[in-house]
């Protein structure tokens, strides 16, 4: 037995190497994310999307077809256990810009150019690296991405073809943790979890212990929510922003169905990212936001059916911006025919039955007031949340928090006179909002311009 210590410990010290090697193997396989390579693409969709070739319907018609076969690509890369996709060779004409007009394989048209590459690697990350390169676009972007799985062993260490991988039994022996168990672990992400409406902890409980049932029932469908956030509110869905919606009065078939479907709504929300792309673009780099504080809760399908509404009155008469002469600007778009306005924290708020001839005109004319007011507004949710933070410390408050109806500036004003009048509010929750209430859970609310 003492003879073989020493063979015992080598043998620990080489197990734990090749765990090392296993966990560095993990951690690089889970880099690069669907979500990551759709938004790491952004710069390409915009250089060859079909909308920016109206006027050149040849070159319109390749990016086209060639837009249907990378995306089938794409499609056959996100479910690993498919047949694997056959290099495939795509042709799409590239608008120049500034930082792509170098390495030009030919100029067919004024403007473009042709460039030809094979999809032919079998992971995301190297495909949109590739698709990059060939096309002369940055991909500083997704660096640090691509540096993890080029270099998964750095300082020195060495680097291998293949991780080892070790039999069952040798990890119920040696005590050690299986990375492949780890890596299944990984990906069962847990979801953000929200509410709608300010519910109390007994009605929160209550919809967790519902969710906790239905994920018993039906774990074989969690994988489709690693990483996203749900939202218990009235109705199942998706929203405009992205969020998966769990009706509190919908039964667990409605939940399931939901979550069947997320694949499709994924696919739609990535639609209304390239759709929110080309309307900034024709509106001069203007920002497009959907902010539930400063709009009407949407779901996803109506607010694509709305952008898209939007972008064809846009393309059939467009309005004269110079590119990116608008960047830093923010535009939220609603339903309705009433007239354009600016809103006090900066925002233009437009409808999508606006005329294009006096969108323009509105916009010219507001937009230095809205970057003034834009400016303003990030000063003073600065300075709320110092203020915030100097109010619980000196009262001992367990929260301070405002509802989103409170502008931060009604906020900054109320934090300021807390700390002027002689006030104790010992180990409370206290909530800013526009009237004098206690909540369910025992939050006082007080109106921001409170009176002694």
């Amino acid at each position: 037995m003492i003879r073989g210590e020493p063979l015992l410990r080598r043998f620990r010290a080489l197990s734990r190497l090749c765990i090392e090697i296993g966990n560095q193997h993990v951690r690089c396989v889970r880099t690069f994310s669907v979500t990551d390579a759709i938004n790491a693409l952004r710069p390409f969709y915009l250089a060859v999307h079909p909308d920016f070739f109206g006027q050149h319907p040849r070159e319109r018609e390749m990016n086209e077809n060639s837009l249907k076969k990378l995306n089938n690509h794409l499609q056959c890369l996100q479910h690993p256990g498919h047949r694997a996709p056959q290099p495939t060779k795509l042709t799409f004409y590239v608008r120049e810009t500034a930082g792509n007009a170098g390495a030009a394989q030919g100029m067919n048209t004024p403007g473009f150019r042709a460039v030809s590459f094979t999809l032919q690697t079998q992971d995301l990350l190297g495909t949109v690296v590739n698709i990059l390169k060939s096309c002369c676009l940055s991909i500083d972007h997704i660096q640090g991405s691509k540096a993890a799985v080029d270099s998964p062993h750095q300082n020195g260490s060495i680097s291998f073809s293949r991780p080892i991988k070790w039999d069952k039994t040798y990890y119920t022996f040696t005590g050690y943790r299986d990375p492949e168990e780890e890596l299944d672990s990984s990906r069962q992400l847990e979801p953000t979890l929200g509410w709608r409406k300010s519910w109390g902890i007994a009605h929160r409980c209550s919809q967790l212990h519902s969710l906790s049932r239905f994920a018993q029932q039906n774990s074989a469908i969690l994988h489709n929510i690693k990483g996203c956030t749900l939202i218990f509110a009235e109705h199942s869905g998706m929203n405009a922003a992205g969020q998966i919606m769990l009706g509190t009065v919908d039964v667990h078939q409605h939940w399931t169905n939901l979550l069947e479907r997320l694949p499709t709504y994924y696919d739609l929300h990535s639609q209304l990212c390239m759709l929110e792309e080309r309307i900034s673009f024709l509106l001069g780099d203007v920002e497009l936001i959907y902010n539930e504080d400063l709009q009407p809760s949407m779901m996803l399908e109506d607010y694509y059916r709305m952008l898209k509404t939007f972008h064809q009155s846009l393309v059939v008469s467009r309005p004269l911006f110079h590119p990116r002469s608008l960047k830093g600007l923010q535009m939220i778009l609603e339903k309705g025919s009433s007239a354009p306005t600016l809103l006090k924290t900066g925002q233009l708020r437009v409808p999508i039955t606006c005329d294009p001839s006096a969108l323009q005109w509105f916009i010219l004319s507001h937009t230095r007031t809205a970057r003034t007011y834009l400016r303003k507004e990030e000063e003073l949710k600065i300075q709320q949340e110092k203020l915030i933070k100097v109010c619980i410390e000196q009262f001992f408050l367990k929260r301070l928090y405002k509802e989103q109806s409170v502008s931060s500036e009604q906020m900054v004003e109320s934090c300021k006179r807390l700390l002027e009048e002689p006030t104790e509010l010992p180990r409370m929750h206290l909530c800013i909002s526009h009237f004098y209430s206690v909540l369910q859970d025992g939050d006082l609310c007080i109106p921001w311009d409170w009176k002694q």
